[in-house]
């Protein structure tokens, strides 16, 4: 019997509908290896990423992140932008 595709309801997003991440850096510019709860986050839109990392910054300083840059898909949009005053 062949089911039909999961609605997106009851299915974890795709990369290709949450296209917005943000790459975590140090210092050197190399991706930093945070806990799950900050790692790999995905957004589908501009305004919702940098509501998240608006509200969570300080933490990710906490964490060795020094700087973040704002990717869509595999495109810059900008950064590296740094989490320190």
């Amino acid at each position: 019997m062949n089911l039909p595709e999961q609605p997106p309801t009851f299915r974890p997003p795709t990369a290709a509908e949450r296209p917005w991440v943000w790459r975590l850096e140090d210092a050197s510019g190399a991706t930093v290896d945070v806990p799950s709860d900050f790692a790999d986050r995905r957004f589908s839109s501009q305004a919702d990423a940098e509501s998240w990392v608006g509200e969570i910054w300080s933490e990710l300083a906490g964490l060795g992140v020094d700087a973040v840059t704002l990717m869509e898909a595999d495109r810059v949009v900008y950064g590296p932008m740094s989490l320190h005053a």
